[in-house]
């Protein structure tokens, strides 16, 4: 295989044994290998340039596994195959649920593992990863470092007012109704709060519009839920 046109995959792993397992097991098949040993290496690695697929061990020394695969998938739509000494059905479903493609429990053999990554490139979207910022007129969100900007001005919000947001961003222009997003921001025990929502949408107009009363982002479709407006 020729390494120019290889696929490029980047190795989470901080004990440096396996890492260098896996690096020198991967480039002898063609691949490039970027390397990882800590969980905020890794999100900035994945965000300066995106690699077709992610190893990604859940025992991180700074960060746990399961929250930078949730960060990665903010964004990151190439597929990820999470490594953990844990066996336990919970953990496995856990990183399913959470957007893992695969789980290999350690120990593994290279060749189980070589086989996992060619069956998740070929069922991985063909599509140009997508750049981790969502922009609209002066907002802009970026999803790898969590950074929300409007204008010249860094917003600080709260993580639930951040989640909201960054689901409102994903799908601009379309109405989301009131449990659809208590379903996707504080889970599906709460799809009747619908005072929740008032209260942290009314929250991001205060932070975000220019004059909160006249939203310019945030629209209320009355009655059925909001919308964040496309431009």
């Amino acid at each position: 295989m020729d390494s120019r046109n290889a696929h490029q995959i980047l190795i989470v792993e901080d004990e440096r044994p396996i890492r260098r397992f896996l690096k020198v097991s991967l480039e002898n098949q063609g691949y490039r290998v970027v390397e990882s040993a800590t969980g905020a290496e890794a999100l900035r690695a994945a965000a300066s340039l995106p690699p077709d697929l992610v190893i990604l061990d859940l025992g991180l020394p700074d960060l746990d596994g399961q929250d930078v695969l949730r960060q990665l998938r903010d964004w990151y739509s190439g597929p990820v195959i999470v490594l953990s000494a844990r066996d336990q059905e919970a953990q496995k479903i856990l990183a399913l649920d959470g957007g893992a493609d695969d789980y290999l429990t350690k120990p593994f053999g290279s060749g189980e593992l070589s086989a996992r990554i060619r069956t998740a490139m070929r069922h991985a979207c063909r599509q140009v990863p997508q750049e981790p910022m969502l922009r609209t007129g002066e907002l802009a969100v970026d999803l790898a470092s969590r950074v929300v900007t409007c204008g010249d001005r860094q917003v600080h919000l709260t993580p639930l007012e951040y989640k909201l947001l960054v689901t409102l961003m994903k799908n601009a222009g379309k109405v989301l109704t009131h449990r659809q997003l208590l379903n996707e921001v504080w889970g599906p025990h709460h799809t009747l709060e619908n005072h929740y929502l008032r209260v942290f949408v009314a929250s991001l107009r205060r932070k975000l519009e220019a004059d909160p009363a006249r939203p310019r982002y945030l629209i209320t479709e009355q009655g059925i839920g909001y919308r964040f407006a496309a431009e």
